[in-house]
């Protein structure tokens, strides 16, 4: 399986950075409606994901949702780096579909674990099935 042919680069993938504050993170997940983004450092590299689940619990840990105090906040501090293990581009189809099952999206790195894009359920049966390939 080629998975670049079905992965949405990340040039057209929301992501954080461990740096970015819990409140530019919590507006990235409200404007994108998504539920879980991925997390890279400062090099790129893929280093977890957060979900609402993880911002729910940090609101509630420091018993505030003012937005003043969420930008001292780091999303290295709510990050689960176990949550939506990545898979290497050259991954057997198996264990892409492996992966789908257990989670919404994969993360996709190169070699150096750097972050290049993520595969969705969607594009993935859309793929299995011959369907044609959105960037949805």
């Amino acid at each position: 399986m080629n998975i670049a042919k079905i992965m949405i680069p990340k040039s057209l993938t929301v992501f954080l950075h461990d740096g970015d504050s819990v409140r530019q993170g919590i507006e990235s997940l409200g404007n994108h409606s998504f539920t879980a983004l991925p997390v890279l450092d400062g090099n790129g590299v893929y280093i977890g994901s957060v979900t609402e689940g993880d911002f729910l619990r940090c609101l509630l840990a420091e018993g505030t949702a003012d937005k003043k105090e969420l930008e001292n906040l780091r999303i290295r501090d709510i990050l689960r780096r176990d949550f939506c293990p990545p898979l290497s581009i050259d991954a057997e189809q198996d264990q892409v579909i492996d992966s789908v099952l257990r989670q919404n999206f994969v993360p996709i790195v190169d070699a150096r674990n750097v972050f290049c894009g993520i595969v969705t359920r969607r594009r993935l049966i859309a793929y299995l099935t011959g369907r044609e390939l959105t960037l949805n």
